[in-house]
């Protein structure tokens, strides 16, 4: 991933924390020569240092992707940036978005167990803490059968790359400027990246 230094992220928290926040991911692989995704969650085992999931069975991609090489991106919030908001002309529109690509190897998860445990934790971590529905209480057949109809697999992590674009090329009032005008806006994006732009440009006023 091209990333600036003024944009690189090299805390591995921080990096951490957006993978579990923004779960919902692109895996990217080679099937048959050629570049192949899904999307798909993935849940991040900090200790262990990798990602766990599960293909569809009908899904290809799982056929070849034992010890491949393969990119999980996790894109985090991300809008459009105005030059109107800014207090000159000579400006271009630009994208502020915040994203982690993650390198690593694939192995296949043959263990029943295993492969259990990584769907338990992947229920409990989506699923409302008032929900109804606990993944022990379904009938085992019913279970199994699922079992049948996906390939679990991990990804053992040995590189990541973390960035956020907030604007940080710019000077402060001109960040500011825009952080104002991104909480004017309704939505989710918006107001999550005004969010990171005063929470880094607080911690950058007050090392100074």
């Amino acid at each position: 991933m091209y990333i600036p230094s003024h944009f690189q992220i090299h805390d591995e928290e921080i990096a951490y924390d957006m993978m579990v926040k923004n779960s919902f991911a692109t895996l990217v692989s080679q099937q048959n020569g050629i570049p192949f995704a899904t999307h798909l969650p993935l849940i991040l085992d900090q200790d262990k240092k990798c990602l766990y999931g599960h293909f569809a069975r009908p899904n290809p991609q799982w056929k070849d992707i034992k010890n491949q090489d393969v990119l999980a991106i996790f894109h985090g919030p991300h809008c459009y940036i105005s030059p109107s908001w800014y207090e000159t002309h000579t400006a271009v529109p630009t994208w502020n978005y915040a994203a982690v690509h993650v390198y690593g190897q694939v192995e296949m998860v043959d263990d029943e167990q295993e492969l259990m445990n990584s769907l338990r934790e992947m229920v409990l971590k989506y699923e409302a803490p008032n929900s109804t529905y606990k993944l022990d209480q379904v009938e085992p057949g019913f279970i199994e059968g699922l079992a049948k109809g996906i390939v679990g697999f991990k990804i053992i992590m040995n590189k990541i790359e973390a960035k956020a674009k907030l604007s940080q090329n710019h000077p402060i009032e001109r960040q500011e400027r825009i952080i104002q005008r991104l909480e004017q806006i309704p939505g989710e994006n918006t107001l999550k990246i005004a969010s990171l732009m005063k929470k880094r440009l607080g911690s950058t006023i007050g090392d100074q």
